[in-house]
């Protein structure tokens, strides 16, 4: 099977700010955009963006009303330092805003984990009393500071 999934982000007329937008932050590129053909609801107004991001097509989408992001479908980012979450976290709560345990709502209301692989791998620790003390670490954060879960799992 060759199919693939292309994920859609849905706004009401920023798809194309918002394709530059995840471009510049995962240094990434504006593929294509498209425009809205003549007698259409919206004629020559930007009918999709489709961007690529570390290595994942996606594709944004004008379809003229606000559209309504939820945390039941989310981006997540697996970070490997300090200075990716913090550019990362930093870049898409500009506008938006912070959440709990490395989950935010970027300006355009999507949401994303920022949870770098060190949290992912120490969580999925085989010692109950590691993983413990890493999970009640990082319920205590809204940014994921990784040298405080480092921290967390050495005194275990």
């Amino acid at each position: 099977m060759k199919a693939k999934i292309t994920p859609f982000l849905l706004f009401n007329t920023e798809a194309e700010a918002a394709a530059r937008f995840y471009a510049s932050v995962f240094n990434g590129k504006l593929l294509h955009v498209q425009r809205y053909p003549e007698n259409s609801p919206m004629p020559g107004a930007v009918l999709t963006a489709t961007f690529e991001i570390l290595g994942m097509t996606m594709t944004a989408l004008n379809w003229g009303q606000e559209a309504k992001y939820t945390e039941s479908i989310s981006f997540a980012i697996e970070p490997e330092t300090q200075e990716e979450v913090d550019h990362f976290w930093n870049s898409l709560t500009a506008g938006g805003e912070e959440g709990p345990c490395g989950w935010l709502k970027d300006k355009y209301g999507v949401s994303w984990q920022v949870a770098p692989e060190v949290l992912i791998r120490y969580i999925n620790d085989p010692d109950p009393k590691k993983s413990s003390a890493v999970m009640q670490t990082m319920m205590k954060m809204k940014k994921i500071i990784i040298k405080d879960i480092e921290a967390a799992y050495q005194q275990a």
